[in-house]
């Protein structure tokens, strides 16, 4: 990723195709070396193609992966009047964090007056 990364910096900078000893010397400026195996798949892969168009693609290739959660169907169905659910739901949640702050201050009291910094 980080030899692509380079690569997108070069042309960003007006490179349009960077050269393996351009990429060494982006990843050179903090400390990275770079391996000429990676490096040369790199190049050979993006070499004498429209950075544009690749990225183009490549967004055309993640809209179609799934990226959602499941949808929460009431218990009572559409128009059944499932109001009441959600807010017995929502009991239990303040009963837990008012459980959480008790926690909380108790877990306190157990450093018994010394503090990390003392």
């Amino acid at each position: 990723m980080r030899y692509v990364a380079a690569y997108l910096l070069a042309v960003l900078g007006g490179n349009t195709s960077p050269s393996a000893k351009d990429i060494k010397n982006i990843l050179g400026s903090v400390g990275i070396e770079a391996d000429d195996e990676r490096l040369n798949k790199v190049i050979s892969e993006l070499n004498g193609k429209d950075i544009n168009e690749v990225m183009n693609s490549g967004l055309a290739k993640l809209a179609s992966v799934p990226a959602g959660g499941a949808v929460a169907v009431s218990a009572a169905g559409p128009g059944g009047g499932g109001g009441g659910a959600p807010a017995a739901g929502e009991a239990p949640a303040a009963e837990e964090k008012k459980e959480e702050k008790k926690e909380e201050s108790e877990e306190s009291d157990e450093d018994m007056g010394f503090g990390l910094f003392d």
